[in-house]
């Protein structure tokens, strides 16, 4: 049995700010509940990409499930340029390595889980990727 708490993981090197490429922009806070070092096959993060900002990102090696719990925002298919609504209930998932923009209009708070799980090393490349890392890595 794993039993964590949010406030055990801030300002842990579980809890991580940025969008990796530039932190100093800061668009987003990633507390990582669950990472494959755990093994439990996928990994969980409470995320909140802060209002007014904007982030590209894309995961060709991951699927990801979120799950919006807090705020308003939209999520835009970089693909198709379908937009859609974000609000607390909305869940969307990325089964298809779709290259997609996250628009925070306010603080957006949201569970993901991802699928095989990240190690929590990752860093989004030029294209907002993650590498595909494992514990053995």
């Amino acid at each position: 049995m794993i039993v964590r708490r949010l406030s055990d993981l801030v300002g842990t090197e579980n809890d991580v700010e940025g969008n990796d490429r530039d932190r100093a922009k800061g668009t987003w806070r990633s507390r990582r509940l669950l990472l494959a070092r755990d093994r439990v096959g996928f990994s969980m993060h409470d995320t909140v990409l802060f209002a007014g900002t904007s982030t590209t990102m894309q995961y060709a090696n991951h699927t990801e499930a979120v799950y919006v719990i807090e705020g308003s925002g939209k999520l835009h298919d970089r693909e198709t340029g379908d937009v859609h609504e974000l609000s607390p209930g909305t869940m969307y998932l990325l089964n298809g390595g779709e290259k997609h923009t996250l628009v925070a209009e306010t603080d957006v708070r949201c569970v993901c889980v991802f699928n095989p799980p990240v190690t929590g090393r990752e860093v989004h490349d030029e294209n907002g990727v993650y590498p595909l890392l494992t514990e053995d890595d």
